[in-house]
């Protein structure tokens, strides 16, 4: 049958562990692995904007042996130009793989049921789960074993990382707490699969408006853009002197609530003074850097378990 990765808990609790465990070994010897050798084509198909996704994906996919076949989503206007299962039909003839960054989590609801390999959500506007794999890895670097660990979450708790910390998070057995505004919330469908998982792992998970509180002696400490992509004509209000997300900036003076030997985390793109200081993402608490870089492994290990499973 074949495997996909549409949202963080397509994977079972042992399944994610053992794709962490892959990646840190694929980090140490980046050659491994070449199941893709022939080389075999993965479509990377981006409808949003990109620098992370695309430089992680094309570079992993060459590693693996394989071939990034770059696929412009505004050239291609898929859904628009023509219809998704016809555009999935000719794309799952020719590659062994599919990444897609799109829009609507339904995009890629609807692509597989018309292709017969894995498909990836190189993130949509509900999830983020790719880049929670690379997350995890990297707190796993820092940390250690995860379950047990205090994960705070800081900011715009109704977007795709809040869904995607929530569900990753409970799956790996970590306490993760949320805090932002009581309008940007997450939904509640969200964190009763969050809390179901979190029973079934160990963790817990907590819902809040209380930064400070989320924060307090966390293990990790993480934030986000309060402008994600799609929500550019909301800049202004998001980002202006009467902000509702002011209050759950990352900065120096919160982290001093959380464990003193706390880990900062930001999945790029940061903008500095908003959501995030400065001193702390540029900080010696900062471990930004490997989680960007740990995309890579983390995605490289994913595609080898996911072609493997098919």
């Amino acid at each position: 049958m074949t495997r996909h990765f549409l949202r963080d808990d397509d994977l079972t609790a042992t399944e994610q562990a053992q794709i962490l465990a892959r990646a840190a070994e694929l980090k140490k010897d980046r050659f491994a692995s070449r199941v893709l050798q022939g080389p075999r084509s993965v479509a990377l198909i981006f409808d949003k904007p990109t620098l992370r996704t695309q430089l992680s994906f094309s570079t992993g996919v060459v590693e693996l042996g394989g071939y990034p076949m770059i696929v412009d989503g505004n050239l291609a206007q898929i859904g628009t130009r023509e219809s998704i299962p016809d555009v999935a039909r000719v794309i799952g003839r020719q590659v062994s793989a599919i990444v897609w960054r799109t829009y609507a989590q339904e995009r890629l609801e609807q692509m597989v049921q018309f292709v017969d390999v894995p498909v990836v959500n190189a993130l949509t506007d509900d999830f983020h789960p790719c880049q929670i794999l690379a997350d995890l890895l990297t707190i796993t670097e820092h940390k250690g074993a995860l379950a047990g660990l205090t994960m705070a979450y800081v900011g715009d708790c109704a977007n795709n990382m809040a869904n995607s910390y929530l569900l990753g998070g409970s799956l790996a057995g970590l306490h993760v707490r949320l805090a932002g505004p009581a309008s940007h919330q997450p939904e509640a469908q969200i964190v009763s699969r969050a809390e179901g998982l979190a029973e079934s792992t160990g963790g817990s998970v907590v819902i809040g408006t209380d930064a400070t509180e989320a924060v307090t002696d966390a293990d990790v400490v993480i934030t986000d853009t309060w402008v994600s992509m799609g929500m550019e004509s909301e800049a202004g209000e998001r980002k202006g002197s009467e902000s509702p997300f002011t209050p759950y900036a990352l900065t120096a003076e919160l982290m001093t609530y959380a464990a003193p030997d706390a880990i900062a985390m930001h999945c790029l793109p940061a903008y500095r003074g908003f959501e995030i200081e400065a001193s702390v993402i540029d900080g010696p608490q900062s471990v930004v850097w490997d989680e960007a870089e740990n995309r890579l492994h983390a995605q490289k290990a994913l595609l080898e378990f996911l072609l493997e499973q098919g």
